[in-house]
Formats: C-alpha cells, sequence, structure tokens
C-alpha cells in the first residue's frame, strides 16, 4: 500500500510539471495588443481616484480617459479601402459580339428562292466591285411574311473577265450582299442561280464558248474554194477539147479543203469567246446561302 501511494503521488507531480511546461510555451500564449494600455498608464493618474464612495466633495471629477478614436478611424479606413479594392474590379468584356443579321424575328430559311428583275445591266466590261441592282416585281409570300413587290436587292460583282483565247466567253460573278426589306438594309449572302432565263452553275455567268461554232467557220475557205474548183471540173469535162484538163482543179480543190479542214482546230483555239451581255428587265433568280432574319 505504500507503494501503490508513491506511484500515484509521483503521477501528482508529473502532472503538475506537465501543466505548467505548457502554459509556458509561446503557442499557448496570447498576442495582445497593448498600445491602448500603455496610453492608459501614460495619462491616467490612478492617484486621483476617490478612496471613499461616500465623500461629500461632489464635485471632484475623474481624471479623463486617454482618447482612442484615432485607433478607431484607422481601423475604419482600412475597413473602408478593403471594401474599395473589391468592388473596383475591373468588369471583363465578352469574348463574343451578337451578328447584326441575327437580331430580327423573321426568319428567311437558307435555300429560299426569290425571282427579281435587274435594273442595272450586266456584262463582263463591268469592274470587279461594281453594284448590280435588282428588285421584284411579284411578292414572295410565305406562311410567316411576305416579300413585298419593289424589294431592292443589290450583288456585287467579285469576279469578271473578258473573253479569252480557247474560245473561252467572258465571265461575270455576282454575290448578293444586301436586300432593302421595309424600309431597313438588312445584310444577306446570295447568289445568282438563273440569268437571262438560262440556268446559272456555280454562281458563274458566263459568255459563249464557241469553239465548236468557230472551228466550223475557219473551215468556210476551204469548202469554198473546193466548190469553186469542182464546178469547174464539171466545166471543163463538159467540153471535149478540155476533158485532160479537168482533174486539175478538182485535185487543187480537195487539197485546200483537207488543209483548211486540219488547221481550221488549231486557228479556233486562238480565237476568243462570246461576251457577256445582259439587258435591263431581265429575269434573275436569287437563292438564299445563309438563314437572314429581319423585323
Amino acid at each position: 500500500m505504500g507503494i501503490y501511494a508513491i506511484i500515484q503521488n509521483m503521477k501528482k507531480v508529473i502532472l503538475f510539471y506537465l501543466i505548467i511546461l505548457l502554459s509556458c510555451q509561446s503557442c499557448l500564449a496570447f498576442d495582445l495588443d497593448m498600445t491602448v494600455d500603455d496610453d492608459i498608464r501614460k495619462n491616467y493618474n490612478s492617484g486621483k481616484l476617490q478612496h471613499d464612495m461616500h465623500t461629500e466633495d461632489t464635485n471632484e471629477l475623474l481624471p479623463t480617459l486617454p482618447d482612442i478614436s484615432k485607433y478607431n478611424e484607422s481601423a475604419k479606413n482600412e475597413a473602408q479601402q478593403t471594401v474599395k479594392e473589391e468592388i473596383n474590379i475591373p468588369a471583363k468584356e465578352p469574348d463574343y459580339t451578337v451578328p447584326k443579321a441575327l437580331s430580327g424575328n423573321i426568319k428567311i430559311k437558307k435555300g429560299t428562292v426569290i425571282n427579281v428583275v435587274n435594273s442595272t445591266k450586266v456584262n463582263d466590261w463591268l469592274a470587279k466591285g461594281n453594284t448590280i441592282k435588282f428588285y421584284t416585281k411579284e411578292p414572295l409570300v410565305k406562311k410567316k411574311y411576305t416579300i413585298p413587290s419593289n424589294t431592292v436587292f443589290y450583288g456585287e460583282i467579285i469576279e469578271t473577265h473578258q473573253p479569252q483565247i480557247t474560245c473561252n466567253g467572258g465571265l461575270v460573278v455576282i454575290r448578293v450582299r444586301k436586300m432593302v426589306y421595309k424600309g431597313q438594309t438588312v445584310p444577306i449572302n446570295a447568289y445568282i442561280t438563273r440569268a437571262n432565263d438560262k440556268m446559272i452553275f456555280l454562281n458563274n455567268i458566263k459568255g459563249n464558248r464557241t469553239y465548236l461554232k468557230t472551228t466550223y467557220q475557219k473551215g468556210n475557205w476551204g469548202r469554198t474554194m473546193f466548190n469553186k474548183m469542182m464546178t469547174m471540173t464539171i466545166n471543163l469535162g463538159g467540153e471535149g477539147s478540155t476533158i485532160l484538163l479537168s482533174p486539175f482543179p478538182f485535185a487543187y480543190g480537195t487539197i485546200c479543203f483537207g488543209l483548211n479542214t486540219l488547221t481550221s482546230p488549231i486557228c479556233a483555239f486562238f480565237s476568243k469567246g462570246g461576251h457577256v451581255s445582259i439587258p435591263t428587265g431581265s429575269q434573275f433568280r436569287i437563292k438564299f446561302l445563309d438563314d437572314t432574319f429581319v423585323n
């Protein structure tokens, strides 16, 4: 029993020392701001306190406490500065822009076809960038909208050239850029599928390719010469004295015809095709490449 009592006493002593060691650790100490207390000690005279709370001298006042408003003002300024920095965060601009063409509530679907008439003459003498004006003669009535008559469309020539060798005809490529719909100009993306009652492929309005026609025309001289020589051969063969000369004109005409026939394709290769020339008032057909939105 004596040993048990000693062990219990040792436990108490060890526990007491542990408590003292833990209380001395700096991690468990409180870091207090003693600035206000130092000012109180310097400026506050504790000797002026009344020792007797029931004294008859009621005019004696306690010394004034130090002014700590400067500390409150400093803390207030810091808080306001922090709030201003948090509020004045620069606004991030959006990374996208809304297309102007997608701002209406009426949708003209991609693939819509409109018949129009040109009020500007179309030919391959026009330069790239020139404007071609079209208008509708009749209204286009759909379920949700109507494109009235005299609606104006503006096209732009994006490519053009005059007739070239190899009998290649002239070229005009028109892209329709704008539509004036009920007073508002709407950007569109459309192309020509029919011009002057002729189908247009790949938006290329081309002049006539005249290679075969030119080849035939280049052979006219040989055919004409052969016919003349054939007539002369017949005339010479009709008379007895000149019958011996009749084969020579025929042979000469045959040689001219053959040579001209062989050279006419080569000569036609260096010729030019037909011009593009469409008068005003001709029928055109416009097809929308993209959806278009109008009000």
